[in-house]
C-alpha cells in the first residue's frame, strides 16, 4: 500500500509491547462514530509499522494476515482496558499509514486495522497539515 497520511484528535492509548513503543486509536468510517477503524501505530519516527506484523509471527506465533492482525488488535485493546498504560484523552497525532487491512469479520468492535508509524503532539513531534 502506498503511503498515507491521517491527522486528527482523538483517544490514544499508548504502551509499550517488546522494545517498541506503540499507539493505538480508533477512526469512525462514518458519522455514527462507531470506531470500526482501528490503527495500531509505532511511536517513532524511524519506523513503517512493518515490526508490528513481525511481532505477531514471532510473538504471537501467526502466519496468515487475519491472525496477525487479530493478534495485533488484541495487544492494542488489552493495553487500552486494563487502563495501566499511557492514556491521551485528546491526543493530536499524524499516522502514516503503509497497511490497510481489511478483515474478514468484525473483531475487537473493528472491521479495518491500519498500521504504520504515529507522531503524537503531546510528544513534541507532531506537525499536523
Amino acid at each position: 500500500m502506498s503511503l498515507t497520511v491521517l491527522t486528527a484528535t482523538s483517544r490514544v492509548t499508548v504502551f509499550p509491547l517488546e522494545d517498541l513503543s506503540v499507539a493505538y486509536t480508533t477512526r469512525s468510517s462514518d458519522p455514527r462514530g462507531l470506531g470500526d477503524i482501528g490503527l495500531v501505530a509505532v511511536v517513532d519516527g524511524r519506523s513503517d509499522g512493518e515490526e508490528l506484523w513481525r511481532l505477531a509471527s514471532a510473538l504471537g506465533g501467526r502466519t496468515g494476515d487475519q491472525d496477525r492482525a487479530r493478534w495485533l488488535l488484541t495487544q492494542a485493546s488489552r493495553a487500552r482496558m486494563v487502563a495501566s498504560y499511557e492514556n491521551l484523552p485528546d491526543e493530536t497525532w499524524t499516522a502514516h499509514v503503509r497497511r490497510r487491512l481489511e478483515l474478514d469479520a468484525l473483531f475487537a468492535n473493528h472491521d479495518l486495522l491500519l498500521t504504520g508509524r504515529i507522531a503524537l503532539r503531546s510528544r513534541g513531534q507532531c506537525r499536523p497539515g
